[in-house]
């Protein structure tokens, strides 16, 4: 089982570079619920890093396009199939209908977030490139292993790091900002709610509020049977990321319960949806 981060700038990368096998990087205004977004010469420096290294790379397209994204998502798509990366992970079907019309050979990684559920539509999505699936941080660690186990795609899920729980279009931060005359230039936002604290974003693309624990699946990572697991830097400090990607790199039966409690001394944690099942009623 390989490990992926989520990074937010090229020194973390650098600084981790030793602890990984391999980043998820996104694309200025072509990604969404990333730590950082680069550029496209950024993303060529990385890839370089990250070749040198002998690690992997996947670029993150995960963004609902519209009609206006069209001309420079299909030039991006030109310019990252030149850099023999690893995998691009995509949201909009868009993306897997360009590579079969500009004959891309980039793999993709299908990761439609709350629905990459199952294994019968990742074998669907398997036959049209996406020879990798980001399975959902909705569901269960029984549900994630019979996915991996049925799937033939290559597995990742996200085992540590705050969760987006919505995505609006709408400016829910900056028209609040703007009726009542606010001035804040802030990246990063929280509201409360019932004594709960949520870092919430609101960039060109819409508005994103995050979860207020941090996932940590560091119990779970030996009794995953997936092909990668994914750490997402976005909003904790650089000096204790990198002391969670050591302890991820490294995690054994000796030193797991060591570890889990000093990460959870380090933040507020939680296991997220992994023991939680997701059960629909109907209404009689």
């Amino acid at each position: 089982m390989k490990l992926l981060i989520m990074p937010k700038s090229i020194d973390q990368i650098e600084s981790l570079i030793e602890d990984i096998d391999g980043v998820i990087v996104g694309i200025k205004d072509l990604s969404i619920n990333q730590p950082a977004y680069f550029t496209l010469d950024e993303i060529k420096k990385i890839n370089e890093i990250i070749k040198n290294n002998g690690k992997e790379i996947f670029v993150s397209l995960n963004k609902n396009m519209f009609n206006k994204d069209l001309e420079i998502l299909e030039y991006t798509l030109l310019q990252l199939d030149n850099l023999k990366l690893n995998g691009i992970l995509y949201y909009d079907i868009a993306i897997v209908n360009f590579k079969k019309n500009l004959k891309l050979v980039t793999p993709l990684v299908w990761n439609q977030e709350h629905l990459t559920t199952n294994y019968l539509t990742s074998n669907f999505w398997y036959e049209y490139g996406a020879k990798y699936t980001m399975l959902s941080s909705e569901i269960t660690l029984d549900e994630i292993n019979e996915i991996a186990l049925n799937a033939n795609a290559k597995t990742m899920v996200p085992i540590f790091g705050y969760l987006p729980m919505f995505v609006s279009r709408r400016h829910l931060v900056k028209n609040y900002l703007d009726t009542f005359k606010i001035k804040d230039d802030s990246n990063i936002n929280y509201i409360e709610k019932e004594n709960k604290i949520y870092a919430i974003i609101d960039s060109n693309d819409g508005t994103i509020a995050y979860s207020n624990k941090c996932l940590n699946g560091i119990n779970e990572t030996l009794k995953l049977n997936v092909d990668y697991i994914v750490l997402n830097s976005f909003n904790i400090n650089n000096a204790t990321f990198k002391r969670v990607v050591s302890m991820y790199n490294i995690v054994n039966e000796s030193n797991i319960q060591e570890f889990k409690e000093e990460i959870d001394k380090m933040l507020e944690t939680d296991t997220g949806f992994l023991y939680k099942e997701t059960i629909y009623e109907v209404k009689k």
